[in-house]
């Protein structure tokens, strides 16, 4: 059955969950998470030439202050001026640390922080190569990808809802792709609820059922 003829539930979770920056705060799951499986052994993968970073990605506020206070170090490695790496454009957004985000620009057709030399996020290489906690610099949208969140809806990213990410179908669910990383963001509490409902031991009844098209 294809992600566009499947029919999800819309969980309440027990309570609701700040990530360790304080937002986004997580208090429902679309049960999608736990049935849609694609390829997430990212640097393993011989098909997608890093597709899924063609657009760049949304960051917050706080992050954007983290990454320019290391700015001399970090141009220097991806050799890019700090100057190319955000859009002017800032929106409010109270689920965002900082409560305000921007986009990473695109460079040559790709994220700005694209790894130019080889594969994968040129960041999250700069954080291994430096000893530091990719947490504190990697936009939390792309640690999560393709997982997302939304009104405190934890839900698959846009390129899974219309099918445009071309490692979809084979390998992990999008939960266990990302369990660890929603691990880190929301803690202990939250990975043990969302374990329960994978197994299908749901504490409540769902708060809503819905479609959720993926194409035409």
């Amino acid at each position: 059955m294809s992600t566009r003829e499947r029919r999800y539930e819309i969980l309440p979770l027990k309570k609701n969950y700040p990530s360790v920056f304080g937002y986004p705060v997580i208090g429902r799951v679309e049960t999608s998470i736990f049935h849609i499986h694609y390829y997430s052994f990212c640097l393993s993968c011989g098909f997608c030439h890093d597709s899924c970073c063609s657009h760049g990605v949304d960051i917050d506020i706080d992050n954007v202050k983290r990454i320019m206070a290391c700015s001399e170090s970090l141009e220097k490695f991806i050799q890019s001026s700090s100057s190319e790496w955000f859009s002017d454009i800032f929106y409010d957004d109270k689920e965002y640390p900082g409560g305000r985000f921007t986009r990473t620009r695109i460079k040559d057709g790709a994220c700005v922080f694209r790894n130019r030399n080889g594969r994968g996020c040129g960041i999250h290489k700069f954080c291994l190569s430096s000893q530091v906690d990719f947490h504190t610099l990697k936009p939390m949208v792309s640690s999560l990808f393709p997982v997302t969140f939304d009104e405190g809806l934890l839900h698959p990213s846009d390129e899974v809802l219309d099918e445009s990410l071309v490692c979809l179908h084979e390998g992990l669910t999008l939960y266990r792709g990302v369990r660890a990383e929603l691990n880190y963001y929301f803690g202990a509490e939250f990975i043990h609820e969302l374990d329960s409902l994978e197994h299908g031991t749901p504490h409540s009844h769902p708060l809503d059922f819905e479609w959720r098209p993926t194409g035409t």
